[in-house]
């Protein structure tokens, strides 16, 4: 139960994220709740020795582990302007 209510969480965040913005986006806390809902129904899928429902989460993980690992590369390449001291390239 506490690991379909993370994973379902992420939805309520993603929606305000985009209300917010007045445009569609996807925050970080998105992919660590979906990546934290996810081992979650893995270990109770393990708990509960289901193989179908192992098969099922086995690998969901690996796309929200990837995005994660994507936006701390994006993160560390962007860089202020000396100028204007905006940062590139999400303040432009």
């Amino acid at each position: 139960m506490l690991g379909n209510a993370v994973f379902f969480s992420r939805f309520f965040v993603q929606w305000y994220a985009t209300e917010k913005r007045k445009q569609v986006v996807v925050p970080v806390a998105f992919w660590w709740l979906s990546l934290t809902g996810s081992l979650i129904l893995l270990s109770y899928a393990i708990q509960r020795r289901d193989s179908v429902f192992i098969a099922g989460q086995a690998f969901s993980w690996i796309p929200y582990l990837r995005n994660l690992w994507i936006h701390r590369k994006n993160q560390a390449s962007r860089r202020a302007c000396a100028a204007c001291g905006r940062v590139s390239p999400q303040d432009y």
